[in-house]
């Protein structure tokens, strides 16, 4: 490596490790460093340009008129016990069948409600209890109650939760918290069958009312009777750490296997401090590269990976509002290792592209996070938080693989917000590895995300969604296997030949999302229509090959007020070509309504910019 080098990382880790040891000198509230900021960037142009970088004003949120009523009193009564000493948290869970948080009133009153109450274990309080940001004992913080209220939510066998204070008579300085949870029914057998081989899975989301989740999969190919099976266990939350574990073993029709081990703590707050994560693999898998001459081959993979990072999140303001708390500077170290102990040969890999490596990141930048609630997005009816923010970072570093450091350098920005006509997010990445000067597998990563504000048509409500996704890589390996496709984890489902690569590709996904009124015993239909295209090009292009890949999907999203989000779908879907398969092509749920995802702007473990 290069003097220059040398020293911009020195440097880049010297500033890191001066903010690492600032926060021991802090005060409760903030870095010592930054503490002024507010009062300075009143005085200094470029600091009221950076304080304009990172916030804007509080959007208008627009609810129905009983939602909104109900929220004032509810906040009414949090500002006028704010910093309250919280006397006692009365936590209340709820079977899912019958009952309601916000009516006391409601019982369930029908032989199935009941009967399926009977078969359902309870959330324990101390699981909800752990997920708590607040403390009893502690004054009453009501923005940490409400991102309580969403960490409650975002476990997958909650259907709804209320947090509220329960003023206490003739107190003037001590308060109670009431914490109700509703329950979601958490056993969810799935399968599908064709004419090749057949699949069942069943997934436990709460295990005995511990939040830990279950999920065992199993499947059979009929022609040789080979099968099939995966098991993953999962603890969402250690006490009260937030940290998730999860042991996973899979073992495919193919006899690829892998075992890993995942511990990990993420910056699941904006007011999360510490952050970090392990993770160890072992994997053992079968897959074809060309040779020279084009011809195929089965080749042999096994490795072993080993994963450590740690973040820490420094609050910048002083101040006590939201948009001060949920903007800070945050730091990440990681280190990854990949050892190869089988391989290619020269002959299917001559660049040595899949070799044994060492990678040391950091990243350091400004974010802010924040959550809108929102209905009639993914599920239906029930409140879904919606994040937007901003990030401002850059990840630097070095690779050791095949006996030569290389220097990595990256940036990413994204943005995302509610405008007008709806909401839009972006997501931009750009990195590369250098060489005495040379840039090598460059990636620009372009993601966008847009939804209407809810239509209405008739009695039916309406939501558009546009997702584009730009990905361009320069200077790539000269192997299949660091090419995009336009069949990865986000892409277009289908074109499964690894020969369909090039190495930049554009697509986007167009959706209309409708929900019917009204249910038929608890079910919700919600019928959507999707479309994706695709494009791929090499760099001997000047942009593209013109070849469009596409695919149109029509099918139904079935919810249910009782049971876990999204728990049945059906779709049929139409390809007017699929390379190596042929034309008019139709196939059976390819489409998952999961698909659709929102941006994240979280900063978290350093990585190169995916290239995939």
């Amino acid at each position: 490596m290069k003097f220059k080098y040398r020293y911009f990382f020195l440097l880049f880790f010297f500033v890191c490790m001066i903010s690492q040891a600032q926060e021991k000198n802090s005060g409760n509230d903030s870095v010592k460093v930054y503490k002024n900021i507010e009062k300075i960037s009143k005085k200094s142009k470029f600091n009221k340009f950076i304080y304009k970088l990172l916030f804007k004003a509080k959007r208008v949120e627009t609810t129905s008129q009983k939602n909104t009523r109900k929220k004032f009193l509810i906040k009414k009564t949090f500002d006028r016990n704010e910093g309250k000493i919280v006397r006692e948290i009365k936590i209340e869970t709820l079977d899912p069948f019958g009952y309601s948080v916000d009516n006391y009133k409601d019982e369930p009153n029908k032989g199935f409600e009941k009967f399926g109450n009977s078969l359902h274990l309870k959330t324990k309080n101390w699981t909800i209890r752990n997920l708590l940001l607040f403390r009893k004992n502690h004054p009453l913080d009501s923005i940490a109650v409400k991102e309580s209220e969403r960490l409650i939510r975002r476990q997958r066998y909650i259907r709804s939760v209320i947090i509220k204070p329960i003023e206490i008579p003739n107190s003037t300085d001590s308060v109670d918290v009431s914490v109700r949870v509703l329950d979601s029914w958490t056993l969810v057998p799935t399968g599908a069958i064709s004419g090749s081989k057949g699949r069942f899975d069943l997934i436990e989301r709460n295990f005995f009312g511990l939040g830990h989740e279950i999920e065992n999969d199993f499947s059979r190919r009929f022609e040789d009777g080979k099968r099939a099976y995966t098991a993953r266990y999962t603890i969402n939350n250690i006490k009260d750490t937030y940290i998730k574990t999860t042991l996973t073993y899979d073992n495919d029709l193919n006899d690829n296997v892998t075992r890993s081990v995942k511990l990990e703590r993420q910056f699941f707050s904006p007011l999360t401090r510490l952050a970090y994560g392990v993770y160890l693999e072992n994997r053992f898998y079968v897959d074809s590269l060309p040779d020279n001459n084009a011809v195929f081959a089965n080749q042999d993979f096994k490795l072993e990976t080993q994963q450590y990072w740690i973040g820490h999140s420094f609050k910048i303001f002083r101040g006590r509002t939201e948009d001060y708390r949920s903007t800070n500077l945050v730091t990440t170290f990681g280190y990854k290792t990949v050892n190869y102990k089988e391989k290619p040969s020269l002959v299917y890999d001559p660049s040595q592209f899949i070799a044994s490596e060492k990678l040391y990141l950091a990243t350091i930048g400004f974010n802010t996070r924040k959550f809108s609630e929102d209905k009639y997005l993914f599920n239906f009816g029930t409140i879904e938080d919606v994040p937007y923010g901003k990030v401002y970072s850059i990840t630097g570093g070095f690779q050791d693989k095949n006996n030569k450091r290389r220097t990595y350098f990256g940036g990413r920005f994204a943005f995302g917000d509610y405008i007008p006509i709806g909401y839009v997010g972006i997501n931009i990445e750009m990195g590369s590895f250098f060489d005495n000067h040379i840039s090598q597998e460059t990636t620009l990563r372009v993601e966008a995300n847009y939804f209407t504000n809810l239509l209405s048509i008739g009695s039916w409500r309406v939501r558009q969604f546009i997702m584009p996704t730009l990905v361009i890589g320069s200077h790539r390996a000269p192997i299949i296997t660091d090419r995009v496709t336009v069949n990865e984890q986000k892409g277009i489902t289908g074109f499964d030949n690894p020969l369909i690569n090039g190495t930049r590709k554009f697509f986007t996904t167009f959706q209309t999302q409708t929900y019917v009124p009204g249910n038929w015993h608890g079910f919700h239909f919600s019928p959507f229509f999707t479309t994706s295209l695709g494009v791929l090009g090499n760099e001997t292009d000047r942009t593209f090959n013109g070849k469009v890949y596409s695919i149109f999907s029509l099918g139904v999203l079935i919810n249910n007020d009782y049971l876990v989000f999204n728990s049945f779908q059906i779709s049929f879907s139409f390809y007017p070509s699929i390379p190596f398969q042929g034309s008019n092509v139709f196939k059976t749920n390819t489409f998952k309504n999961d698909d659709l995802s929102l941006p994240d702007f979280q900063i978290g473990e350093p990585t190169i910019v995916p290239y995939n």
